[in-house]
């Protein structure tokens, strides 16, 4: 295939170190333009990390000749506009998580990139890290026998621009309305399906409890996945301190780990306890922006697309109570 020339549509602070980087240094891939409205931004952005162009303008890059494919980082309530743009112009695109507000987004989404053949992927770059996989390796070893449940909790004080009033798009109930949990939640529950396998049943509480921001503020959910295995989570943006502690039950052991905080990964089997520490990339999607190069040349298939990243969506809704079906 050649070079393959992308564009990144929003490049804020997720691309400064996250993903922007990742795709000039993997091979095959090349960063060649990038869009900001703020245009002073934009030309920054391309000045340090040596981007040969810069727009204003979002139709601008997606038909640029010398864009092939297209990563949307904008905030959610803006990721269908652009992506059934890009569709329209028969580019492979990659969307940063959540893939849209809503699963009813997300399905649209998808349909528009099935029916044009092209690729979609979706940013829930955990799948592809080697911390995540050697849990999955775990998992896959029958390292803690049969797998019973597991339970998410994740719990952060409110920070400062949480109590001061000041604007954030991750709190706008227009943009999120579960705030941070469809934010963050979105990684850990993505995650739990690439491990078990689809959830098939969800259902959960949401709600405002310190009347800091339009969005929800405390989430508890729970589900059954098409395994058999049962799943809790508990998520808080207004307890007293930072917890992020995930525990998988199993006939024999248990695997802990945290989904955000680099702690060890524990291994336990009877008075055994394993730990391991693995460390993640300086730009963190680096492994996600290296699988899509290898799925396009057609050696592997990426763990994340847009329709796993559709059926994430439906449990998120159906945890919040978005969707009834």
């Amino acid at each position: 295939m050649g070079i393959i020339r992308w564009g990144i549509i929003g490049c804020g602070d997720v691309t400064e170190r996250k993903s922007g980087p990742a795709y000039n240094k993997t091979p095959g891939f090349k960063l060649q333009a990038v869009m900001r409205r703020d245009e002073a931004r934009a030309a920054d952005y391309a000045k340090r990390h040596n981007v040969p162009k810069y727009y204003t303008d979002a139709d601008a890059l997606i038909s640029d000749p010398e864009v092939d494919a297209v990563y949307i980082a904008t905030p959610p309530d803006t990721h269908k506009y652009y992506a059934l743009k890009v569709a329209l112009q028969g580019k492979p695109c990659c969307i940063e998580k959540p893939m849209a507000p809503d699963y009813a987004s997300c399905v649209e989404i998808v349909e528009a990139f099935k029916t044009k053949k092209l690729p979609l992927f979706v940013a829930y770059y955990r799948r592809s890290l080697p911390r995540f996989l050697q849990v999955k390796q775990w998992l896959d070893d029958n390292e803690i026998g049969d797998l019973r449940h597991i339970h998410w909790h994740l719990t952060k004080q409110p920070s400062p621009v949480d109590i001061s009033g000041t604007y954030n798009w991750r709190t706008d109930a227009q943009i999120a309305k579960a705030g941070y949990f469809d934010d963050l939640a979105s990684h850990g529950l993505d995650l739990f399906i690439y491990f078990f396998g689809d959830i098939t049943a969800a259902n959960g509480i949401s709600l405002n409890q310190q009347g800091l921001y339009t969005a929800h503020d405390a989430v508890a959910g729970s589900w059954l996945h098409q395994s058999g295995i049962t799943g809790t989570g508990t998520w808080n943006f207004g307890a007293a301190k930072r917890e992020d502690k995930v525990v998988i039950y199993g006939s024999k052991g248990q695997i802990e780990f945290a989904v955000f905080d680099e702690l060890p990964l524990v291994l336990i089997k009877g008075d055994e306890r394993n730990e391991r520490v693995i460390e993640h990339p300086e730009n963190i999607q680096l492994y996600h922006v290296q699988n899509m190069r290898e799925h396009l040349l057609g050696n592997s298939t990426h763990p994340s697309t847009g329709i796993t990243a559709t059926r994430t969506a439906w449990v998120m809704d159906k945890i919040t109570g978005a969707v009834k079906l």
